[in-house]
């Protein structure tokens, strides 16, 4: 029994791994286009590959379609306060303040967006995190 849980303690893990590097390899690639192609980075990383990989990972994990559409609903109900950011850091950049600092307001700034949105969604839509 012991050596059966620890064989499939092992494969949890390889999979788990492998999951981790293929998520990684689309990032590193991503960045490394982007220091030759700003325009196909942008391309890339416009493109929802992280909802795709996390789609193919909840499903290959579950098998649970009623589980993907909700995420699939749900990720389209976040995208509004997600653009946000790129409102605002190209703007702080353009400001002169400098990259941490921008990167930093940005953030911070989506996230209140992200907090107003969902009392927005909860007060007019009863949609509740």
């Amino acid at each position: 029994m012991l050596d059966y849980l620890s064989k499939f303690l092992s494969l949890v893990n390889i999979v788990s791994l492998l999951k981790v590097l293929i998520t990684a390899v689309v990032i590193v690639v991503a960045a490394e286009v982007a220091k030759r192609s700003s325009l196909l980075a942008g391309l890339i990383v416009s493109m929802p590959l992280i909802t795709v990989l996390t789609l193919i990972w909840l499903y290959w994990d579950t098998k649970d379609i009623k589980q993907v559409s909700d995420l699939t609903n749900n990720t389209l109900l976040m995208i509004l306060p997600s653009l946000t950011f790129f409102l605002f850091f190209p703007i702080l950049l353009k400001l002169n303040i400098n990259f941490a600092g921008a990167m930093l307001i940005a953030i911070v700034s989506t996230a209140a967006c992200y907090w107003g949105y969902t009392i927005f969604l909860n007060k007019f839509f009863n949609i509740s995190l």
